[in-house]
């Protein structure tokens, strides 16, 4: 079992940054996959980027590319998403996930991941 604790979401103005962090319990954080996904209201929850367990593969979703990077710490046991040039359509509900199979890829559909965090809301206003 995995368990994630999101933070570092806030209210930021248009072309702002934050950075959001996921802390993962256990000894097994560098075995996995991660993910970040968001929700905003009244929409699905949508792929947003992934590492790959060595963290030498990452994935992005096409309206981040060029503006967010994830990256990971496996030695503190976490995984980061730096955001830039955040518009107000990036507001949402930002998800981190964990995948169970340990050595797996960078995937991008969120039913590829086992072990989610209760999420850090990030509002961007214009």
């Amino acid at each position: 079992q995995v368990q994630l604790v999101e933070s570092g979401g806030g209210l930021v103005q248009a072309g702002g940054s934050l950075r959001l962090s996921c802390a993962a319990s256990g000894r097994t954080f560098s075995r996995h996959a991660m993910g970040w996904f968001r929700q905003a209201p009244g929409k699905e929850r949508e792929f947003v980027a992934a590492i790959k367990w060595s963290g030498s593969r990452t994935n992005y979703a096409d309206p981040v590319k060029g503006r967010f990077t994830i990256s990971r710490d496996n030695a503190k046991n976490t995984v980061y998403l730096q955001m830039n040039s955040l518009k107000p359509e990036d507001t949402a509900v930002y998800y981190c996930a964990a995948r169970s199979p340990y050595y797996s890829d960078a995937e991008t559909s969120p039913t590829e991941y086992d072990f989610w965090g209760q999420g850090t809301q990030v509002t961007v206003s214009s």
